[in-house]
């Protein structure tokens, strides 16, 4: 079975060596690249498994990259930027990140984010059943189930439920979660969406207020998980 590859595309040298020899050591498949084109070219030539973008580019700004190959790589592309700004983080996860860390960032923390989303590349994104620790979620029968035992969800909430499930791990910022599930025209109503999230916690949590399912990233949006 070949190595899965992963595209690096960041102009700080200390860092691509970082990741180079932290990536070959868990035995990934490096390519290399120290501007925003040089990426596009490596990324539109050898189709890597994922790409770690770096937004600080010295040629082209990262979120164009990240625009660009967004028209044609539909694989996992996680930000890695020094840059911690909330509007450029929320931008770049509109703008189809698959995840954003800042740095100075830890490798095990990278690595785990790395495992998730290559496993996600690989899984079926039509798929009619997902498990999540003790939760089961069937698409077809619009049905939850915690424990073996099935739970009472508003429409809504099973939506929802479904939609943070079908992209475990990822962030999803509060306009692409009121997009997707109330429509074009609710991405501000971010307080109904709080409200939405605080009902289903109760449903699904262990502890509403220690979350271990819906996590909330500050500022940004959620991100679904066990």
């Amino acid at each position: 079975m070949s190595k899965h590859e992963i595209l690096v595309v960041d102009d700080e040298a200390q860092i691509r060596k970082l990741l180079q020899i932290t990536l070959e050591n868990s035995d990934y498949k490096v390519r290399l690249a120290t501007t925003g084109k040089e990426g596009q070219v490596l990324a539109a030539n050898y189709l890597p498994e994922l790409i770690i973008l770096d937004l600080g580019l010295p040629d082209i700004s990262g979120h164009l990259v990240l625009k660009e190959l967004r028209e044609w790589y539909n694989k996992a592309i996680i930000i890695l930027s020094a840059i911690d700004d909330e509007e450029d983080i929320v931008s770049a996860l509109d703008n189809g990140a698959t995840d954003y860390l800042t740095k100075p960032f830890r490798t095990a923390e990278l690595m785990a984010r790395i495992r998730g989303a290559i496993r996600r590349n690989n899984s079926e994104n039509d798929a009619v059943q997902i498990k999540s620790g003790d939760l089961e979620i069937d698409i077809l029968s619009r049905t939850a189930k915690k424990n073996n035992e099935i739970l009472k969800l508003t429409s809504t909430e099973f939506n929802l439920l479904s939609l943070f499930a079908r992209n475990e791990g990822r962030v999803l910022t509060h306009q692409f979660i009121l997009k997707e599930i109330w429509g074009v025209g609710s991405q501000t109503e971010t307080q109904y969406l709080r409200v939405f999230v605080g009902t289903l916690r109760k449903k699904i949590e262990d502890n509403p207020n220690l979350p271990k399912y819906i996590i909330t990233e500050s500022g940004v949006g959620y991100r679904f998980g066990e």
